[in-house]
């Protein structure tokens, strides 16, 4: 019996400028490495007393509607890689990790800044949580300024 493991590449996708290169990236690595993708976008539920918005379902669905209109914009460059794209509720950095250990993934890539936060920050908190806790390598990607 064999162990045959393909090469793994687990992308964090958020829509941002940053997670688009690193998707972009992501894909050429796994294209060079003879791997596939998993492209990973999360989502979750506003935290608002008497919140009379939309139900967790479409919260899903507008997640994986996103993720799939970025895979598809970016997969062009994919070639032959084949994607896989997994939603996941919860923090961002939290489902791209729990998703990596499913997966196998033998590296992951995030963007070094995303939608929220301080966005002089080098690093956002997704990407600093990443780096300190995936059981892989991890590569972070900046948006080019070319």
């Amino acid at each position: 019996m064999t162990n045959e493991h393909q090469y793994t590449v687990v992308v964090g996708v958020d829509g941002s400028p940053t997670s688009r290169m690193a998707l972009r990236w992501g894909l050429w690595h796994a294209g060079l490495a003879g791997g596939a993708l998993t492209a990973v976008m999360a989502w979750d539920m506003p935290l608002r007393y008497g919140w009379s918005g939309p139900g967790l379902d479409e919260f899903e669905d507008d997640a994986a509607r996103a993720l799939d209109e970025v895979v598809e914009k970016v997969g062009t460059v994919a070639g032959t890689v084949p994607v896989t794209k997994r939603i996941g509720q919860g923090h961002p950095a939290k489902v791209i990790i729990e998703v990596a250990g499913k997966v196998g993934a033998d590296l992951v890539v995030v963007g070094n800044r995303g939608h929220g936060g301080f966005t002089e920050a080098m690093l956002g908190s997704t990407g600093q949580y990443t780096v300190h806790h995936a059981h892989c390598p991890v590569v972070v990607v900046r948006e080019s300024t070319i």
